[in-house]
C-alpha cells in the first residue's frame, strides 16, 4: 500500500465510464485510491462496482453511512472530484449535501482539507450564471478548481464531447502536488 490517499469522487458525467483508467494511473504514482460515486454514476456503471472495489482494494462509497458504522476508507490527504457536474459544483459551492459525494466534498472543504474540483460540464452549463459563482466561491476557499485551458477541463458545445479523453491527468497533476 501507498502512504498516499486520494478521495476520488465521481459524478454522472460520460467521462466517469473511465474512472478505471484514472485510478490506475494514481496506482502507478504511488496514490492508495478510495472511490466515491454518485447515485445516477453508480448507476451506469453498476456491472461494474465490484471491478472497481477489487481495483483499489476499498468499497465503493456512494451512500451516507449509517452513524457510527465504520466506513474502511484511510484518511484522505487529498480530495478531488472529478468529473464534477454543473449539481455538485454547485451543490458544494453552497455547502448542500444532496449526495455523498457533495457531503464528502464540502466535509473535505469545511476540515479545511485539500480539495480539488474538475468539473466535466458543456458549455451551456458553464454560461450559467451560478457555475461562475460557485467556481469562485470554490476558489476563494482555496479548493484547487480545475477549468479551463492549459490547466483544467475545457467545456464543449452540448453534445460534442469527448469523454474518452477527460484530462484525468491535470486531477492527478494537481493532487501530487498538495500531497
Amino acid at each position: 500500500m501507498s502512504n498516499r490517499v486520494l478521495h476520488l469522487l465521481a459524478c454522472a458525467a460520460p467521462p466517469v465510464r473511465y474512472v478505471d483508467r484514472a485510478i490506475r494511473a494514481a496506482q502507478g504514482t504511488g496514490w492508495e485510491v478510495c472511490l466515491g460515486m454518485t447515485p445516477t454514476a453508480a448507476d451506469w456503471l453498476a456491472d461494474r462496482l465490484p471491478e472497481l472495489a477489487t481495483l483499489t482494494g476499498h468499497p465503493v462509497r456512494v451512500e451516507h453511512r449509517v452513524p457510527g458504522a465504520r466506513d474502511g476508507w484511510p484518511p484522505a490527504d487529498v480530495t478531488a472530484v472529478a468529473p464534477a457536474t454543473l449539481n455538485t459544483v454547485n451543490a458544494v459551492a453552497l455547502g448542500l449535501t444532496p449526495t455523498w459525494v457533495a457531503a464528502h466534498a464540502c466535509e473535505a472543504l469545511g476540515k479545511r482539507r485539500p480539495l480539488i474540483v474538475m468539473p466535466c460540464v458543456n458549455s451551456a452549463y458553464a454560461s450559467h450564471p451560478q457555475f461562475d459563482r460557485s467556481v469562485a466561491t470554490l476558489r476563494a476557499t482555496g479548493t484547487r478548481v480545475l477549468l479551463g485551458a492549459p490547466d483544467g477541463f475545457v467545456p464543449n458545445p452540448p453534445g460534442q464531447g469527448h469523454p474518452e479523453t477527460y484530462p484525468w491527468h491535470l486531477a492527478l497533476s494537481a493532487a501530487d502536488t498538495m500531497s
